[in-house]
């Protein structure tokens, strides 16, 4: 796949299932049983991840347009001051990040990063790596991102559990990479904000109250960790009665949740701030055109993962890796890692290490311990982003950095990510 990928510079897409046949065909496959498991995989993936991806694609329009995420940033910059401006930030990014797409909210909330810098006078960076720091965990932890829910799916685990571990894991890294290198490196490398001729008045703009952005983010997220937790073995029908379970169950789906969320937010903040029916549904189908080629990456993961199963060649992994003794978070970890840095795309890494990894699971496992494997995948795949990645390119451009400063910046940034989100899995493992 890489070879495809690099040298022949064919889309991750198409090399995916060429990646796919060809490791059937080698396997022994018989050709038309080859074709049955491609639309297996293909159907069974996209049958849950498509509708969560669109669901919070179109959420996370509405969100962007009404103004959310400049409304979450001013509260948060004036609750915390100007010299915690980085922690706000941070904070600000790691919310945004769960309805919002990383290059979407990055270029609505780099105005008021710019705005600060021109304030305080410290270096762009301070205030710029911090936001990057929150959106990058979410992007890659915290479902419904694209990233996180693929790979659950492929995986084959709740996404409440994915949630809690990729909050518990994902926060204490943020602030390590957030805030805290953000000021070290701001103290080595001065960077100036751009002269606009826009001087960021968001400030006076009628963006919604903070509470409500708040508590509509939050709505789909409690449902669905309420649904998880209630209709564990913690509790179950020991507490609740089957039938008040089967209810919760269905509107803590991920399905309802976003669908219940997306109603609310197209009436509060649509139609109750003026937006017009035509103009909610040209945001939504914008917002879903952006989807196709994630969901189509998906799929071809979801292929990908039931050729090695269906082949044995996952047993086979599995039993080379339990011979080397090497435990299945750090294979994870090293797969997604990889792949990562040899062709930049942290949703390819995530898709193709959750396809590799799937097939190695044990078949009694824990829903919490797969949860850690997400999560381990998703560490692994935000590492040491570099000129292949299109996200490297985004920050040296908004952020007006040299590739020499990006490297110093941005790059390590995503690979202290990476390690300490690491280091959070491996101790929570510890706990279970």
């Amino acid at each position: 796949m890489l070879l495809l990928v690099l040298i022949f510079k064919i889309h991750s897409f198409l090399a995916l299932l060429i990646t796919s046949i060809v490791v059937g065909l080698l396997s022994g496959i018989n050709p038309i049983t080859l074709i049955a498991t491609m639309q297996e995989g293909m159907g069974s993936t996209l049958g849950f991840i498509g509708l969560v991806v669109g669901l919070g694609a179109i959420f996370g329009g509405i969100l962007e347009h009404s103004g959310g995420a400049e409304s979450l940033a001013t509260f948060l910059l004036s609750k915390f001051g100007n010299k915690r401006a980085s922690w706000a930030l941070m904070l600000t990014g790691f919310i945004i990040a769960i309805p919002v797409f990383f290059d979407v909210a990055f270029i609505i909330l780099v105005p008021i990063v710019y705005a600060i810098q021109r304030k305080t006078g410290k270096s762009l960076l301070l205030y710029g790596i911090s936001l990057l720091a929150g959106l990058a965990i979410t992007h890659s932890f915290v479902p419904p991102t694209p990233g996180p829910v693929a790979v659950a799916e492929i995986i084959n685990v709740d996404l409440g559990w994915v949630i809690l571990f990729g909050c518990l894991a994902g926060i204490p890294a943020a602030i390590i990479c957030g805030p805290i290198f953000a000021s070290f490196i701001a103290k080595r490398i001065h960077i100036e904000a751009p002269k606009l001729e826009d001087e960021s008045n968001y400030n006076s703009k009628n963006f919604p109250a903070v509470e409500l952005i708040i508590l509509i983010i939050a709505v789909p997220i409690l449902l669905i960790v309420f649904n998880t937790i209630l209709n564990s073995s913690l509790i179950g029908e020991k507490v609740i009665s089957k039938n008040v379970l089967e209810w919760i169950g269905m509107i803590g789906h991920p399905f309802s949740a976003l669908l219940i969320v997306n109603i609310i937010a197209w009436y509060v903040l649509g139609v109750r701030r003026g937006f017009s029916k035509e103009e909610l549904s040209n945001i939504s189908t914008k917002s879903i055109s952006s989807t196709g080629i994630i969901l189509l990456l998906t799929g071809a993961g979801g292929v990908f993962k039931q050729v090695l199963i269906d082949t044995g060649a996952g047993e086979v992994l599995a039993n080379y890796f339990a011979e080397k003794e090497i435990g299945i978070l750090l294979v994870s970890f090293l797969a997604a890692s990889l792949i990562r840095i040899i062709q930049g795309s942290a949703t390819v890494a995530m898709i193709t290490a959750a396809g590799i990894t799937s097939a190695l699971l044990p078949e009694v496992i824990s829903e919490p311990q797969k949860a850690l494997v997400v999560i381990s995948i998703a560490s692994g795949a935000t590492i040491m982003s570099h000129v292949n990645d299109s996200g490297f390119w985004l920050v040296s451009k908004y952020l007006g950095l040299s590739e020499t400063n990006t490297f110093k910046s941005w790059t390590i940034m995503t690979t202290l990510l990476a390690i300490f989100g690491f280091i959070s899995v491996t101790l929570l493992s510890l706990l279970l």
